[in-house]
């Protein structure tokens, strides 16, 4: 059904969102963008599904825009590429609004837009070691569309030291940030997502989501 995507779920309705462009560091295209898009209102409007677990095959979790879609925009017309680059940010605001918790399994290097997959997850676990970045600057560009999700998650305190320099950190810096809510060693992530997943387990499903809709 998806190129970029795989969706995988257990019977206690925890579903699983892997980006599965690792040959390309999970870098997204536009076409990664509309499917996630699909997949969250897809995983949303699925009451089976009780938790959305987000994370990403290879060794990067997500390397921020794809390139050759970022270049492409150039040659458009400034409404075009205005819409165009939009797409980022509805992609976020589908998964942020997404009625069911969603937790980030941080297994790799993560930067620009990667960031702000992970400023939508309610919970984000990373391995220790990794390295992150708002490297946008570096390239004459601003973290525009991811921007308000940013900064929602770390406040503006916290963003200024990392948002304008493309400084990389690494997970404990991270989690001082508020970017990152547990960082543990690589053996142990999948344990610590689990750790995150096992309380909603017990909860009432709706209450949940309207709680989540509240915030």
């Amino acid at each position: 059904m998806y190129q970029t995507l795989k969706i995988e779920s257990d019977a206690r309705g925890v579903a699983t969102l892997w980006l599965a462009r690792s040959e390309k560091h999970n870098a997204m295209s536009a076409e990664m963008l509309d499917e996630l898009v699909h997949a969250a209102q897809t995983l949303g409007a699925d009451d089976t599904v009780r938790v959305v677990v987000l994370a990403a095959e290879g060794k990067t979790f997500c390397a921020g825009g794809d390139l050759a879609w970022m270049r492409a925009q150039f040659d458009m017309d400034s409404d075009t590429r205005r819409r165009e680059s939009a797409k980022l940010s509805i992609m976020l605001q589908a998964l942020d609004r997404l009625p069911k918790p969603v937790i980030g399994r941080v297994q790799g290097n993560a930067f620009g837009g990667g960031m702000g997959l992970m400023s939508v997850c309610d919970v984000v676990v990373a391995a220790q070691g990794l390295r992150f970045g708002f490297t946008e600057t570096r390239l004459g560009l601003i973290p525009a569309n991811i921007g308000p999700f940013v900064l929602r998650r770390m406040g503006a305190a916290m963003a200024r030291r990392v948002f304008m320099s493309a400084r990389l950190f690494d997970s404990e810096e991270a989690v001082t940030l508020g970017l990152v809510a547990k960082a543990v060693q690589a053996d142990e992530l999948d344990q610590a997502v689990e750790d995150q997943v096992l309380p909603y387990l017990s909860c009432a499903p709706g209450a949940v989501g309207e709680a989540k809709a509240l915030i």
